[in-house]
């Protein structure tokens, strides 16, 4: 495997390796969560009908909304390692594990990559999209790991407009003046992270208890944190077929009421049984439920 000796990396404790791999670097931004983020702009560029916007200055939205995403992502890390390291899900990674040192380095990059991708969107794109992707790479590195994460079970409701603002900035990127089907993904994103999250909170409470985290199952319990998510799921599969009354096409319609019905399966067995094998089943359920929105809406931009 290739390896790359950061400069970034001032001491990364007496055991730790002199040299860390690219795997370990790139995991500190979150780039599985960023590839995700990055679609839901993706998502949100195609689903507005109309508008300009040329390949180069989609490519520079995209790259943006990837590089700024990364900011927070490391961000988040850098923040959290000591409470990563109550957590077995977490303990492994750079900055927990005392792989990477955390130091004012890491910040000056943090900070760069989210001015450079931030300016670079305002140059070849426009400012308002800018405006929204410099919204969700603060919301989801201030407004939720620093304000919210630690104080209230409602933490991932919030945090949740990181994503929201970023199908906004690709709508934003094709018609600055956004329609309701812009609104309309943003409020989906908006309603989707919380089963999402709460679900995988479910299957790993024991960890965010021991950690401290008052993640929603750990102040409620199991049950009825289940029965929250079933709940929240179906409001986001009413939510979902909101856009065809404006506009969406077929091929989002057969996206939502197929990924639909299949996270409600999957949310109301954890309801009925709230362990562990549910909550991952209702967890990897919300992605196929949100994949088949965004193919959906891709498939809908091919062929208008």
């Amino acid at each position: 495997m290739n390896h790359v000796e950061s400069p970034l990396v001032a001491s990364a404790g007496a055991n730790a390796p002199a040299r860390v791999g690219w795997r370990v670097v790139l995991g500190v931004f979150k780039l599985r969560i960023g590839v995700l983020i990055t679609l839901t702009a993706i998502a949100g560029l195609a689903i507005v009908p109309g508008g300009s916007i040329t390949r180069w200055q989609a490519l520079v939205l995209a790259l943006s909304v990837l590089v700024a995403s990364a900011s927070a992502g490391a961000f988040n890390q850098y923040y959290e390692a000591t409470s990563d390291r109550l957590m077995a899900r977490t303990r492994g990674r750079a900055f927990a594990s005392g792989v990477l040192t955390p130091g004012p380095g890491w910040l000056l990059l943090m900070a760069a990559m989210l001015a450079g991708a931030v300016s670079a969107a305002a140059w070849w794109v426009n400012p308002v999209a800018a405006g929204f992707v410099l919204l969700g790479a603060l919301t989801y590195a201030f407004v939720y790991t620093v304000g919210l994460k630690r104080r209230t079970p409602w933490n991932i409701v919030i945090g949740g407009l990181a994503g929201s603002f970023a199908a906004l900035a690709g709508s934003a990127a094709v018609d600055p003046q956004l329609g309701p089907l812009a609104w309309l993904l943003a409020l989906v994103l908006f309603l989707w992270t919380p089963p999402h999250f709460w679900s995988l909170a479910i299957a790993t409470r024991a960890q965010y208890e021991a950690a401290g985290i008052p993640m929603l199952s750990v102040v409620v319990g199991p049950a009825r944190a289940a029965r929250i998510v079933h709940a929240s799921a179906a409001l986001l599969v009413a939510a979902t077929l909101l856009p065809l009354a404006f506009g969406a096409g077929w091929a989002y319609g057969l996206g939502a009421v197929v990924g639909g019905v299949h996270f409600l399966r999957k949310t109301a067995a954890l309801a009925r049984q709230p362990a562990r094998e549910q909550a991952m089943a209702a967890f990897f359920a919300s992605m196929v439920q949100l994949s088949a929105l965004i193919v959906g809406i891709l498939i809908d931009a091919a062929i208008r």
